[in-house]
Order: C-alpha cells, then structure tokens, then sequence
C-alpha cells in the first residue's frame, strides 16, 4: 500500500512538471517579436529609365542626282572627318564645268576687247560695263558648277560611325535621298526624366558641388565604367506626364554606347537622419503600407505610414512613425488591431544589421 502511494505522488509530481513545461513552452512560441525604428545616415539610388544618343547623329543625304557610282564604306564602319563616302556619277557636272570655264575665258577676252575700245573712245563706258557685268556672272556660273561637281562626292562631316546604307551601288539617287546617318560617338547624351519634385529638389540643392553626377545601368545590367553628370536640363516640363527631361554626359572611349540603347540612371541620394525600419515590419492594405505599434501597455495599434524611399529589405519612412516608438516585426498576421500580445524586444541596430543598409 505503501509502494502504491507514492508512485501516486510520484506521478503527480511528474505530472505537474510536464504541464508547467509544456505551458511555458507554450507561452514562449506565443511571444512576438517587436524592435524600433532606427535614426541613422544612409544613402539610397534613385533609377531612372533613360535614352542614349550621340552627342551627333545626323542624316547624309545626296545633294545631286544621278547614279551611286562607288559606295566606298560599309555599314557600322569607323570613318574619319573629309573621308570619302560616296560618288555619284560626275560625267554630266564635269561637262557643265567646262562649259562653264569657256564661257568664263570667253568673257574675259570681251572685257579685254571692249577695254581697249573704250580707252580709244571707240565704245561708251555702258558698253564696258556691260561686259565686265557679263565676265561676272560667267565666273559666277563657273563657281556654281564647280558646286554641283564637289556634290556628287559625298564626304563625312566628323568623326564617327556609319550606320545602315539605304541605297546600293548602281542605284538612281535623286535629290534628297537619304544614303546614310552618321554618329559621333566620342560623347553620348543621356535623356531621363524627372518628376517636378525631384527637379525642385535639385534646384534648390546646393549648386555650389557642381554638377550632379549619374551612373548609368545597361541593359545587360552591368554598370557603364564610366560615371557622366548632369549638364542640361530641357526648358518645358511635359503636360501629360508632369516631368521634364535631363541630360546627362557621359564619355565613351571604347566606343561600347551606341545611338538609340536604352539603360537606366542611378542617381545616389544621402540622407540624413532617416528613419528605417524592416520591410517586414509592414503590411499592405489598399496600397497603403501600415504597421502595428506597440503601446506601453502591449497593445498593439495599426498605425499608416508614408514610405519615402526604398532600400533593399528596408524602407525610409517619410511620416507615421518615429525613433521611440515600438512596432510588432514578425507574427503581424497573427494578430488585430487593439489585441494585448506578449513580446520579446530586439534593439533595431542588431535587426537591421542582419539586413542590407548601404551607408555613406
């Protein structure tokens, strides 16, 4: 009887442990997770969807008729500034040139002729005037068609790179035909555009650092080795869109940037005195972020919030929120508004450093 009494005992007491340790298991898995926001410097990248173009790029078209009688480069050919390009057949301008020089030579010999009649008093002055009015427009029309000879070879204007070629050896050109584009692309000009906050915000920024420099993202993602800046921005903001559009310059040595790509621009922004928190802190509803606060009797309250940048894993909060308040970091779905929690606190510098935050 006496044995039997205290496996009872024993199994009580048994009993009572496991309870007590399965209800403080419990109440610990019931716990959540609460930190802070964090005061801090750091710095985030505003992208900006942008158009690359030569600081050149023009249309060479022919400024005479006649055939494509030689096609001296090739397509996405290097050319340099007065290299020949193409020629059109010359026969007829170079008949036209020497009519033109013996019209020229035939003036001179009137003037010649009525000069030396007229120092005689043979002929009035009138008549000498009229021939020298003659010799002049003969030199004129000799200019003229040594014009139109020097069109039918058509040269490069600078520097650059010859894009497609419209029309093929043999082909009848007319006048104002498109042959060619050409594109200087020492220097490429980058368009983007900025929303009119964006464009108030840097205006009103301290001009004094010069101009504001820009790295550009291609669209194989990798980053152009080069940084360019920003050197202009356009005179009228877009009615329908809202922004305006900056240019940005950036070298192009190795000759990589082609006309008409398409990139993105990183402008790196610094902030001061930011407050982050853990995207994961946050949830959506209706487009618009919240968070649940925590108050100092562990009540939890869901609080909106105006993000004002983005950070990978982390936001900069604009308004809602600040450095002393509490919010719930995980278990967010497991309770509602105006519920009592039990919680574990973790300092914000130790949640943070655990997630990516670019500093200054």
């Amino acid at each position: 009887m006496k044995q039997i009494l205290m496996l009872m005992s024993l199994g009580a007491v048994l009993c009572h442990t496991s309870c007590k340790s399965k209800e403080e298991k419990e109440e610990e898995s019931s716990k959540l997770l609460v930190t802070s926001p964090m005061k801090m410097d750091t710095t985030i990248t505003n992208e900006y969807v942008c158009q690359i173009r030569s600081i050149r790029n023009i249309e060479l078209r022919a400024q005479e008729k006649g055939y494509l009688q030689d096609v001296l480069v090739d397509e996405g050919q290097f050319v340099k500034a007065g290299q020949l390009l193409f020629k059109i057949m010359p026969k007829l301008y170079e008949a036209e040139l020497l009519k033109a020089e013996a019209e020229a030579q035939a003036a001179e010999i009137e003037v010649a002729n009525t000069q030396a009649l007229a120092e005689k008093n043979i002929v009035s002055k009138n008549e000498l005037a009229l021939a020298n009015a003659k010799l002049k427009k003969a030199k004129a029309e000799l200019a003229l068609a040594k014009v139109h000879l020097d069109f039918t070879e058509i040269r490069a204007p600078f520097d650059g790179i010859v894009d497609h070629l419209h029309l093929k050896l043999g082909s009848l050109v007319e006048e104002g035909d498109l042959l060619t584009s050409l594109s200087d692309n020492s220097r490429m000009w980058v368009y983007f555009n900025v929303s009119e906050p964006e464009y108030l915000n840097y205006k009103s920024g301290d001009q004094s650092k010069g101009k504001m420099p820009v790295s550009l993202r291609m669209a194989n993602k990798d980053i152009f080795r080069h940084p360019g800046v920003v050197e202009a921005i356009e005179g009228e903001f877009n009615n329908e869109t809202g922004n305006i559009a900056f240019r940005a310059t950036f070298p192009n040595h190795e000759g990589l940037l082609r006309h008409g790509e398409t990139g993105t621009i990183l402008i790196r922004e610094p902030l001061h005195n930011a407050i982050i928190i853990p995207q994961k802190a946050t949830l959506e509803i209706l487009d618009k972020k919240y968070v649940y606060t925590v108050d100092k009797n562990n009540v939890v309250q869901l609080r909106p919030i105006t993000i004002g940048a983005e950070i990978p894993d982390l936001y900069v909060i604009r308004e809602g929120l600040s450095k002393g308040d509490r919010i719930l970091l995980e278990g967010l779905r497991k309770v509602k508004n105006n519920d009592k929690i039990s919680y574990d606190y973790e300092a914000p510098e130790k949640v943070i450093n655990h997630l990516s935050l670019p500093t200054e």
